[in-house]
């Protein structure tokens, strides 16, 4: 099957967001009941959405981290940090954003996405390390 000109948009963009080795990871692991969810989501989400005019990649990274907060998907917001720093977000937005959305969402959401982001931003060297006392 040819793929759209949605998907291969999607699929730029994507790999531009998460990374290529994560992408065709996930594409390479998937399969045929599982591309249909690849498909879905690299038209839909990284096509179609994440590529319209309105909104800077870095302020849609923005905005995911504050809804996946609130809906709790821990491993989605590791994987969003890591878009986030790959967008521009620094670490004290990343911060502030997951101050903002804990206020909103209430503590049990907000200490998830702290060590959510806490665990990719140490992982990625975007934390300085802790100085012994």
């Amino acid at each position: 099957m040819a793929e759209s000109e949605m998907f291969e948009k999607g699929l730029e963009m994507r790999r531009k967001v998460l990374g290529s080795e994560y992408v065709d990871g996930s594409i390479a692991r998937a399969d045929d009941f599982m591309m249909a969810f690849q498909r879905i989501t690299t038209e839909w989400c990284w096509g179609y959405a994440w590529n319209r005019p309105g909104l800077e990649p870095r302020t849609r990274s923005m905005l995911n981290l504050a809804m996946l907060t609130a809906l709790g998907k821990t491993p989605e917001i590791k994987l969003h940090v890591k878009g986030a720093l790959n967008n521009g977000v620094t670490v004290e937005e990343i911060k502030e954003i997951l101050l903002h959305a804990t206020v909103y969402c209430g503590i049990p959401a907000g200490l998830d996405a702290f060590k959510a982001a806490h665990e990719v931003l140490k992982a990625e060297g975007a934390l300085p390390e802790k100085k012994a006392e």
